[in-house]
């Protein structure tokens, strides 16, 4: 699996300077605090759509668990596996599971996975897919570890619409500084209506169904929304950390003209959309993997 920096590197380049600085999903504290919330929020909308089933379930790019406690939690017979490219991430699941006979996080590459043919009941992926440097050998992966009449699912952030959050944040940037536009989060593949459906069709599943699952986050105040993106997570955190202390006050006024707020101390809300997308490992896919 590409690591979730690579893509926003290979778009910034000089202007973050060498890969792996900053570590835009290195920290699993910071990742938290940044996206956990969204997460835990999305996570259940997923389980239900995708139709988890209880037995053996994989989770593939599961950093911190928050998908793998979900299932567990919701599924109390069932068993599931997390992978990720993250070392750190991996530790930080394994050391807060609440469900430590239920759950193993392992390290993992969705291209290349270390399991059997026909492991798993169903696999799952939550905010990963648009990450994977070859999401296509990844599906054909899924598929060959997934059952027969499995099925698999997975959800991406709507990144050039209804994921206020980021899409308020790369407005901003991209009004007072040209290069943001490359580096908006827009541009990610899998991110628009009907290229998970896409894939998935292409792939061999049958039974597609494409879905918007949609949550609303609720902000204390402004620092409530803002200060996640100081803690240099993700494109949009790594995008800040670049950003010459002189002209953060810039970029922070522009944040807040983006999402109208006259009184920083004021609660809001913004609603948020992810696609997601399941289908079923047809039979003779299945046959063909021995």
């Amino acid at each position: 699996m590409m690591l979730r920096r690579h893509f926003f590197a290979a778009a910034a380049g000089p202007l973050l300077g060498p890969l792996g600085s900053p570590k835009m999903f290195g920290n699993a504290e910071a990742y938290e605090r940044f996206m956990g919330r969204w997460s835990r929020l999305l996570a259940p909308l997923l389980i239900d759509f995708a139709g988890i089933p209880e037995g053996k379930i994989l989770d593939v790019g599961s950093g911190t668990g928050t998908l793998t406690f979900a299932i567990a939690e919701r599924k109390t017979h069932c068993q599931i596996t997390g992978i990720d490219p993250s070392e750190e991430y991996i530790r930080y699941a394994i050391s807060r599971s609440p469900f430590p006979d239920r759950t193993t996080f392992e390290v993992g590459d969705a291209q290349r996975l270390n399991f059997a043919n026909a492991t798993f009941k169903a696999s799952t992926s939550l905010l990963v897919f648009n990450f994977i440097g070859d999401p296509l050998k990844a599906l054909r992966e899924l598929l060959r570890v997934t059952e027969s009449n499995g099925r698999i699912s997975a959800a991406v952030w709507d990144y050039g619409a209804r994921m206020r959050m980021l899409r308020t944040f790369w407005d901003a940037a991209a009004s007072i500084d040209p290069r943001a536009e490359r580096l908006d989060e827009k541009h990610m593949p899998l991110c628009r209506e009907g290229e998970l459906a896409g894939m998935w069709k292409k792939c061999g599943l049958k039974s597609v169904s494409e879905k918007p699952l949609e949550i609303t986050m609720h902000f204390l105040s402004f620092n409530d929304y803002w200060d996640a993106f100081l803690l240099g997570q993700g494109p949009a955190g790594a995008y800040v950390r670049a950003v010459h202390s002189d002209r953060m006050q810039l970029l922070r006024s522009a944040v807040k003209t983006q999402l109208s707020i006259s009184n920083e101390s004021s609660a809001f809300t913004l609603p948020a959309r992810a696609w997601a997308v399941r289908g079923t490992v047809p039979t003779h896919l299945t046959n063909s993997k021995a």
